[in-house]
């Protein structure tokens, strides 16, 4: 029976707690919040569990592992607290507040032989797993672009822009699916509450082979849009996340081009054909998640959400603020 202590009980703590006590070999025995409130909440639902203001004081109990579901800003002393005390670790998105912050939590899990997990809870959903699937088997081709938009009137955070807060689902599903790294990095983005904090802004990825992702990113749109778009030189795929059904559909469209013998004109043979849907697991994916960071630590196993996955995130991500700043310049990684 693994125990845990979760740090942090406001939007995300109330899905953790409740995905990992629902598994046989885990149970949240602590439970940190500064929010007294916050933490009646957590007495009135789960009655037998211990809570303290300060995580200081939860190590006078007994757990194995530690959870960080607390602001970004925080994640890099509680995580390296917890490390240094023997815990195991997972970290809600994005790991930390910079690279260097989370190269040096790898290294201390390394040394105290400790799992140390970000949740990147997309990488878990039916629809990432059945792409990464059609990917793997090569029926969609060679990956010629990747399209995201992730958008709405969203919450403005305080200590993060729009990128540090919705950027990392996108960013980790391409480094899962493509499973290659960015060669390099350009953003822009803008701030409309004059606190230098953008919640709006457009990121590219550049990578072999001609391959380019895009990701939009805003908290200030009517709409809400989950859209993914992969593009391959045999079939295409669109993943809509809005979608109640049928989140996932491969369609046989796609062209073909060449250059006529002048090399003024491009020729470009457009192909249509059938639209395929394939059958996506409903299993919720914060269960497969919460069962793969358990799994890490009693079978010792890689997590699909591994550290590294983590950490290239995190520095796409504060490449992308430096090309900001730069007004789009591009950033080799």
């Amino acid at each position: 029976m693994i125990k845990i202590c979760l740090v942090g009980y406001g939007y995300w703590g109330p899905n953790l707690l409740r995905n990992f006590n629902a598994l046989d070999n885990c149970k949240v025995t602590v439970v940190c919040d500064s929010r007294k409130e916050r933490l009646d909440i957590v007495l009135k639902n789960y009655p037998d569990t211990i809570v303290t203001k300060k995580f200081d004081d939860a190590f006078q109990y007994d757990f194995d592992a530690v959870i960080v579901a607390t602001p970004v800003y925080s994640h890099f002393e509680i995580a390296e607290k917890a490390l240094k005390n023997g815990k195991h670790v997972l970290i809600e998105k994005p790991m930390a507040s910079s690279l260097s912050q989370c190269e040096e939590l790898i290294s201390l899990a390394e040394k105290k032989g400790l799992s140390l997990m970000v949740d990147h809870t997309f990488l878990y959903t039916g629809a990432v797993r059945k792409i990464k699937e059609l990917l793997s088997s090569d029926f969609i081709g060679k990956i010629r672009y990747i399209d995201s938009t992730r958008i709405n009137l969203g919450l403005f955070q305080p200590d993060i822009n729009v990128l540090w807060d919705l950027g990392p689902h996108d960013i980790s599903i391409v480094n899962y699916i493509t499973n290659t790294k960015p060669l390099a990095v350009n953003a822009i983005g803008v701030s409309h509450t004059n606190n230098g904090i953008e919640n709006i802004a457009y990121l590219n990825l550049f990578f072999e082979n001609n391959v380019i992702a895009h990701f939009h990113c805003s908290w200030s749109s009517p709409v809400k849009i989950r859209k993914f778009l992969i593009g391959g030189d045999k079939k295409m795929i669109v993943w809509d996340d809005m979608e109640p059904t049928e989140k996932v559909k491969v369609y046989d469209t796609g062209y073909e081009h060449k250059s006529d013998e002048d090399k003024r004109r491009i020729l470009v043979d457009y192909r249509t054909g059938d639209i395929y849907v394939p059958k996506v697991s409903a299993t919720e994916a914060l269960s497969l998640m919460a069962k793969d960071f358990i799994k890490s630590i009693t079978d010792k196993i890689k997590p699909v959400s591994n550290a590294e996955n983590g950490l290239l995130v995190v520095k796409i991500l504060e490449a992308a603020d430096k090309s900001i700043k730069n007004k789009g310049k591009e950033i080799l990684l």
